[in-house]
């Protein structure tokens, strides 16, 4: 379950709407990504399918997870008894 979004642009494209500035193509594959983590009742969850390439972080962003939406975005967030918190799309590369 998402408990808590990191910012407006994530929370908006969780419910179906393209921000400005937000790649209008990715809003579909982002929203679909966001429905499996709003699902997850464990992080394990998330390793299918494997294109979701769920992994730790580490630097600082030491503590959170991401999934992969494509070569260049990412869904991270902190998994915290049970649930997804401070979910943000990042670009991070």
């Amino acid at each position: 379950m998402i408990r808590s979004f990191q910012n407006k642009t994530t929370e908006s494209v969780s419910q179906g709407r393209s921000p400005k500035g937000f790649p209008a193509d990715l809003v579909r594959v982002a929203q679909r990504k966001l429905f499996m983590l709003d699902n997850a009742d464990e992080l394990i969850d998330l390793r299918t399918p494997p294109g979701n390439r769920l992994e730790a972080l580490k630097g600082d962003r030491a503590g959170q997870h991401s999934i992969r939406i494509n070569d260049q975005f990412r869904i991270c967030f902190r998994w915290v008894d049970g649930g997804a918190e401070d979910v943000e799309i990042a670009d991070y590369h």
